[in-house]
């Protein structure tokens, strides 16, 4: 273990290096355009809260610059904020072409490095060993902050914009499953503030929904993740691809016809659990079909 914790640390600061030289260049090159979109910091105590609303603060230039490079080094856990719900970073640099040659080994590098120190912390396969492990070497870390890794483009693309996707996290599931699932939670102790006895009877109610259905009935939990912004990529021939909008995102082109979009407000369309009908077990997203 001593061996992993010495070179776990020894990836992250020589990342760590990587990410200054990194952010020298973007002072040297003169950015075509840098915009940066600033979101609220989520909080500790707002973990479990849906977002009705997101506002976003549009900044450019100078100020964006400074944002976006405070942003590739932002994966300490600060105060009040939240631990498990990461800080996105969404913004843009727009870069001449000329610049990618100084850019691209750094940029793969940074990549390389993360996708080493994340490979060495899931060696272990114990989830507290690897908790250990992480806040022993680098105490503070959000890990899956660390673990972003940097886009980029420098293939001519058409456009460049930012959309938000609410994306979902599916599991299918037979009746004998389900039924364990929610054996196993009417053990938990005062989940969400519900008293131990209110609890069991409505994981009861729950449980004789799942046991009323036939034995081979296929079962489906379709469960949101929270809302994330995205970067769609675009090209003049309508090829396309989205990544992560969770960094800064960094564009080297010369085109000056080159289309970058803003990221809006985020307002939520409507929410799937309305349809209360569609839901076997509404609080688990639990639903007949596959």
């Amino acid at each position: 273990m001593s061996n992993l914790k010495t070179n776990l640390r020894a990836t992250f600061d020589l990342a760590q290096e990587y990410l200054e030289g990194l952010c020298k260049l973007l002072d040297i090159w003169q950015p075509r355009q840098t915009h940066y979109f600033e979101l609220p910091t989520p909080l500790s105590h707002e973990e479990t809260k849906t977002k009705e609303h997101i506002e976003v603060k549009h900044h450019e230039n100078d100020i964006a610059l400074t944002h976006i490079k405070s942003a590739f080094t932002d994966f300490f856990k600060v105060g009040d904020q939240s631990g498990k719900v990461m800080k996105r970073h969404p913004g843009v640099v727009w870069l001449p072409k000329e610049a990618f040659v100084q850019f691209e080994p750094y940029l793969l590098k940074i990549n390389e490095l993360k996708s080493q120190f994340k490979n060495t912390v899931l060696s272990l396969d114990n989830s507290d060993a690897r908790f250990d492990l992480v806040h022993s070497a680098v105490p503070g870390l959000i890990t899956l902050a660390f673990y972003r890794q940097l886009h980029f483009e420098a293939n001519n693309p058409y456009s460049i914009r930012y959309t938000w996707m609410t994306k979902h996290s599916t599991k299918s599931l037979t009746r004998k499953l389900a039924l364990t699932m929610l054996e196993r939670s009417s053990a938990y102790s005062n989940p969400r503030m519900i008293d131990q006895t209110s609890w069991q009877q409505l994981v009861e109610q729950e449980k004789r929904k799942v046991a009323s259905l036939s034995e081979n009935e296929m079962l489906r939990i379709r469960r949101p993740i929270k809302v994330t912004p995205e970067v769609n990529v675009r090209f003049a021939d309508n090829r396309r691809y989205h990544v992560s909008g969770a960094l800064p995102f960094l564009v080297f082109d010369d085109n000056p016809d080159l289309k970058l979009g803003l990221l809006a407000n985020y307002q939520p369309k409507d929410d799937p659990r309305k349809q209360e009908h569609e839901y076997l077990v509404e609080r688990l997203y639990l639903a007949k079909g596959v």
